[in-house]
This record gives structure tokens, C-alpha cells and sequence, in this order.
């Protein structure tokens, strides 16, 4: 029995996600948002909340936190981010405390600052919801759990320490923090393409890939379906072959996706390259993928997010010289087309902040200046969208045979006489070009939101093809020769984007 089509689900969580993050919403940065801050000492959330509790008193600080998250994103940022970046995916940091008072008690928000949060999850809820209706999906990122999976302000608190790791309270409150939106999720948040169980976990964290382990449990216990995009840690390499055995091939559940960061504005090594230097750097990143994906059958599923990027370098790249506006906008233009070539999907950091639209920062002012650019597919009108998918079925049979014929041909030539199945490559093919047209066509189609411009494009290929492959009875514990399956099945999807122009 054939699969049946894409869901609406299945194609927010995994056609190829253009997007930005909505930082200093939900957990605040002083750097971002300093009109938040009362004066407080610190840069935390925490600081900010006490700083206030302490000036104004509880009612006026809820009434200000509750309309700072209400208005993070007006009627006229989603017309911006749709028909201009061509946005559909948003990464929306949370913290754990944004979860309400119940989730605080015994940690570092417990008592007054408690209670500023009582209405923050609707505000959540709310806000998916209004990104869903725009044909934007929203990754959930638990940017700030209970302890800090680092020690930056950035996970809630001033304590400059990374108290997740290695303590059973806060890796327990942790897990409990993502089960309850996992269940949130299931129980009808359309639009949520995936959750993220912490941000950039620090270097070689204790344990890390042991509560991964049990969050993947947990989470699949009361959500089988929504993605998990878990933090490298620093260490591409080492969360490669974690998640290939998450992914196996004859896996079914959860999938499971890397969240990596590229910044070229931190590190004495960056700072000491010049920005024409850092710019060439850019065509060989994400180089650890090769040989790790394109193999479902064999090696599971491997896919990563560029969940955090910008377009800034240092003042010291910029002392050796260049013109900053051009290279500037070349440092955009770079990443947006290697990211786009080789993950399966982009956030920008950042949208908002106090002094839009946010300078080498700003997903706004690098998009509008023509530094962020999004995938050429997003770019194209209904009709357009429309012509070139009845151009392309017209193509279908004879490409399929043509497709078949060099595969057939192909072993029987190098192993003639061997037994091979090659109907399933047929197969395979048949449904790889209808499911690259079901995302090509679902904006179009009325299936998702946002049909007045776009085309959708599978961006989370490896993950989707392990998907497909258990449902089409192909997997490695089901036959020896699925690996036919899956040749034809990525045969399939790159003929129809030929077909298509994309």
C-alpha cells in the first residue's frame, strides 16, 4: 500500500525553513531590548524582572511584560515577513519560565518574579497561531532551561554558570518543561515545526547525549510525530553520528534534527581574518556532511539547521580594510546560497530589537537590503507555481522511463546476472516526484496557508526519505532492497525540480 500524501503538517516541519529568530521576546537581552530594563544591573530576564517588581510592582509589570510579547510582531511584521523576506519559519527562543508559575517553583524565577508570567504561554500560543495563519511555522526553542545548558544571559539568569549538566532537579524540570509542550503540540498547536530542548549547550556538557536520550523518549511517548532539533554543543562532528543512529533507516518516530550556529564574529581566529578572508570561508562549511548524508538505507538520516547566523564581523576583520557595504551584503548573499545548498534550513539572528531594523544584526534591514535573500522557489506567484507544476507532469513518464532505463542499465552492466528489484526504484521515483510536487503546490493548492506567493521545496531531505521509506514498507528490516527504493525516491524529487526550474 502506497503512502498517503503530505499532510499540512508534514510540510510546515519539513520543506527547507527560511526564516529569522524572534529573540529577546521571551527571554530578553539587554543588548536587545534595554527599554525592558529599568535600570537593572545585570542583562538577564531575571535582572530585568526584579528590576522592575522592585520600581513599578507586580500588575504593572506583568501589564508591561504582557505587552511586550502581545506586540512582538504586528499585523505589519507578518505582511514584511511574508511578502517580502518570503519567510515561513520563525524560531521562537523560550524560557522555562515562560511556562507559568508551576513550572518556577524551586528555581531561580520562584516567588514575585513567578507571577509575571502567568499569562506568557497563551501569549505563546497566540502568536503560533497568528504565524500559522500566514503560512509561517515556529520552532518552540527552549532557550533558557532551568540552570543554563551555558553560561550566558541568555539562559535567564546572571549566574554565569551552566547548572543544567549534571544536576538530576534541573535536567528533571527540564524534561517535564518539554513533555508539557510536546503535549501542547499534539493536543492542537498547528504550525509548531519542531522543539528544541535547550540552546547552544556548552562544549562537551556532562551528560548531554544521555538526556537527549531520555527527552527523545519522553517527548515520543506523548508526541510520535513533531521534530526534535537538538544543540551540537559546539561539536558538529560528534552530533553527526548521534543523530544517524537516532535516524536509523528502520526507525520510525520522532525525527530528529541538528541545530548549529555559524558566527565569524566571535573567535580570535575570525577576528583575525579579513572579511574577504571569512567570505571564502563560506562554500566549504557544513564539509562534515559529505558521506553522512544522501544514505538513508545505510547510514540514517543526518540534516542540520543553521538555527542562529548574521551577517556581523568584527571590528578588527574590518580594520584590514575592504569596502564595508559590499562586503557586507557579499557575506549575506554567501551564506543565504550555501546554507540553502546544504542544510535544511536558516534562522537569522535576529528580527526585533530596540533599534530597528538591526544593522548587520537585523534579519529586516540585511533582507531589505538585499544581503538575506531566500530560496529562488519562495519568490514565485501561485500562477507561476501552477504553469510550471502542469509543465513538469506533461515531462513525468518520460523521465521516470528515462530515469528507469539508466538505472536498470547501469547494473547490468556492472553486476550482470545479480538478482535486483528494480520495480522498487520505480516506486521510489513515483513517489519522490509527487511528494516534491505536493510541497511544490500546497501554498497554491490551499493545503497550507499562504497561497499568494511561493513554492515550498523539501528541505529536510534525509529525515523526509526515512519517513517515507518505513511507511513504503522499504526500510532495512523489511527488505534487502530498499536501497533501490531510496535511489529512485531522490531521482524522483531532483527531476521534478528540474522539471520545475528550482
Amino acid at each position: 500500500m502506497a503512502p498517503s500524501s503530505p499532510t499540512a503538517g508534514d510540510i510546515f516541519n519539513y520543506r527547507f525553513h527560511h526564516g529569522t529568530n524572534l529573540g529577546t521576546i521571551f527571554v530578553l537581552e539587554k543588548w536587545l531590548s534595554g527599554s525592558m530594563y529599568d535600570g537593572a544591573a545585570g542583562d538577564s530576564e531575571l535582572d530585568a524582572v526584579r528590576a522592575s517588581l522592585s520600581s513599578r510592582g507586580l500588575d504593572a509589570t506583568r501589564s508591561k511584560w504582557q505587552n511586550h510579547w502581545d506586540s512582538a510582531l504586528s499585523d505589519d511584521d507578518m505582511n514584511w515577513l511574508v511578502n517580502n523576506a518570503r519567510c515561513n519559519m520563525i524560531r521562537l527562543p523560550i524560557g522555562w519560565f515562560t511556562l507559568g508559575p508551576d513550572f518556577c517553583n524551586n528555581t531561580a524565577f520562584a516567588g514575585e518574579p513567578a507571577q509575571v508570567y502567568t499569562n506568557a504561554w497563551s501569549s505563546v500560543k497566540r502568536l503560533v497561531q497568528r504565524c500559522h495563519d500566514h503560512g509561517i511555522g515556529v520552532l518552540i526553542d527552549l532557550h533558557a532551561v532551568p540552570g543554563g545548558a551555558n553560561d550566558q544571559i541568555h539562559s535567564g539568569t546572571s549566574s554565569g554558570k551552566a547548572e543544567l549538566w549534571g544536576n538530576s532537579f534541573n535536567l528533571d524540570l527540564g524534561r517535564r518543561c518539554l513533555v508539557y509542550i510536546a503535549q501542547e503540540v499534539q493536543n492542537g498547536m498547528a504550525g509548531v515545526i519542531g522543539i528544541q530542548p535547550c540552546n547552544e549547550a556548552a562544549y562537551n556538557a556532562q551528560g548531554m547525549y544521555e538526556w537527549y536520550d531520555s527527552l527523545i523518549r519522553a517527548i515520543s511517548a506523548v508526541n510520535g510525530s513533531i521534530p526534535i532539533y537538538i544543540s551540537d554543543g559546539w561539536d558538529f562532528g560528534r552530533a553527526l553520528p548521534y543523530v544517524q543512529g537516532k535516524n536509523a533507516g528502520d526507525r520510525q518516530g520522532n525525527s530528529i534534527i541538528i541545530d548549529k550556529h555559524n558566527y565569524y564574529c566571535f573567535s580570535a581566529s575570525d577576528k583575525s581574518q579579513s572579511a574577504q578572508q571569512i567570505i571564502g570561508r563560506i562554500p566549504q562549511e557544513l564539509g562534515e556532511l559529505d558521506g553522512k548524508d544522501g544514505n538513508v538505507f545505510e547510514h540514517g538520516a543526518a540534516c542540520v539547521l543553521i538555527g542562529e547566523y548574521s551577517c556581523v564581523l568584527d571590528g578588527q576583520t574590518w580594520n584590514q580594510g575592504g569596502d564595508r557595504p559590499s562586503l557586507t551584503k557579499q557575506f549575506g548573499q554567501v551564506q543565504s546560497q550555501r546554507w540553502q545548498g546544504r542544510s535544511s534550513g536558516t534562522s537569522f539572528w535576529t528580527y526585533k530589537m530596540d533599534w530597528m531594523d538591526g544593522g548587520d544584526w537585523g534579519f529586516k534591514e540585511q533582507t531589505n537590503k538585499g544581503a538575506i535573500t531566500p530560496p529562488h522557489c519562495l519568490t514565485l506567484s501561485a500562477q507561476d507555481v501552477k504553469n510550471a507544476a502542469s509543465n513538469a507532469e506533461g515531462r513525468r513518464q518520460s523521465l521516470r522511463d528515462t530515469a528507469y532505463n539508466e538505472h536498470v542499465q547501469y547494473w547490468d552492466r556492472t553486476s550482470p546476472g545479480q538478482h535486483f528489484e528494480h520495480q522498487r526504484y520505480s516506486d521510489g521515483w513515483n513517489l519522490g516526484w509527487s511528494d516534491a510536487k505536493a510541497f511544490f503546490r500546497a501554498r497554491a493548492d490551499s493545503v497550507i496557508p499562504g497561497g499568494n506567493v511561493g513554492g515550498d521545496k523539501l528541505g529536510c531531505l534525509d529525515v523526509w526519505v526515512r519517513k517515507r521509506m518505513v511507511e513504503a514498507g522499504q526500510a532495512k528490516s523489511q527488505t534487502a532492497y530498499g536501497w533501490e527504493w531510496e535511489q529512485g525516491f531522490r531521482k524522483g524529487v531532483a527531476d521534478f525540480y528540474s522539471a520545475v526550474g528550482i
